[in-house]
């Protein structure tokens, strides 16, 4: 394994498990000190202690608590040279736009919109007083296609992911701050299988349309992750990174 990331500070949300976990595993072997926020004290202990890392018990859609998170990990480490701003839900109550309510609709906003707006603000403060980092915030392949069978709140809310993160990696390009959002496909993740273990038919939907024929595994998501977070992506930013098997490009799958 190169050491791309030797000594650099990422904070990482939602760390505990999947696509979160991955990272933290992928960034430490490259040489990162990881500091990992989550809501889910066990698991976020567990990925620490694996990595060699931090914990920050944090919820994402507390300005306090993100402020703090972010806190912690200069006191601790001196630094914060990498945000993978990773945490979302989707929740089976974010349906169509004609059963879903307006509360199911206003949590999934507050946890994958808000909570990156909050820690964007907050990493690029730090970034900015130290001339450089990596922010990757993770968006989705809906926020660049449409699904018939939606999830109109979690799609709406990886749209808005996808073009703050644009705005931002523009502001901030002359400051040495790089911002881009990552696009990945279905990704086999415990929130992928909860979701398609109730739902075959809706999974079977989802996999026909993979010109790879499969599922990603959460480790090719974390190596995208160390890619944008390294020098690699230096000329890299405002970018809407696709990491989905093809399926954004597709007219018609392999048979």
């Amino acid at each position: 394994m190169s050491k791309r990331l030797q000594d650099r500070v990422a904070v990482i949300t939602g760390g505990g498990s999947g696509i979160g976990l991955a990272s933290a595993r992928r960034l430490a072997q490259e040489g990162a000190k990881v500091l990992i926020g989550d809501v889910d004290v066990a698991a976020g202990k567990a990925a620490a202690q694996e990595v060699g890392g931090e914990f920050v018990q944090a919820d994402v859609t507390v300005e306090s608590e993100v402020e703090a998170m972010y806190a912690t990990a200069v006191e601790r480490f001196g630094s914060v040279d990498i945000a993978f701003n990773n945490a979302g839900i989707s929740p089976p109550e974010d349906d169509s736009i004609l059963t879903t309510g307006l509360d199911a609709w206003r949590k999934v906003q507050e946890v994958n919109l808000t909570s990156v707006y909050l820690c964007c603000k907050h990493a690029i403060g730090h970034m900015r007083a130290q001339g450089r980092g990596s922010i990757i915030n993770t968006a989705s392949f809906v926020a660049v296609m449409g699904a018939a069978t939606s999830q109109i709140s979690y799609t709406a809310s990886k749209g808005g992911v996808l073009s703050m993160s644009r705005e931002l990696g523009v502001q901030f390009a002359r400051e040495g701050i790089r911002v881009n959002a990552l696009c990945p496909g279905p990704v086999n993740t415990p929130l992928l299988k909860e979701l398609f273990a109730k739902d075959p038919e809706r999974a079977a939907r989802r996999l026909v349309h993979v010109p790879m024929g499969r599922f990603a595994e959460p480790e090719e998501i974390a190596a995208a992750v160390a890619f944008l977070a390294s020098d690699d992506a230096s000329f890299i930013t405002a970018s809407q990174f696709l990491v989905d098997g093809g399926i954004a490009g597709a007219y018609v799958t392999p048979l």
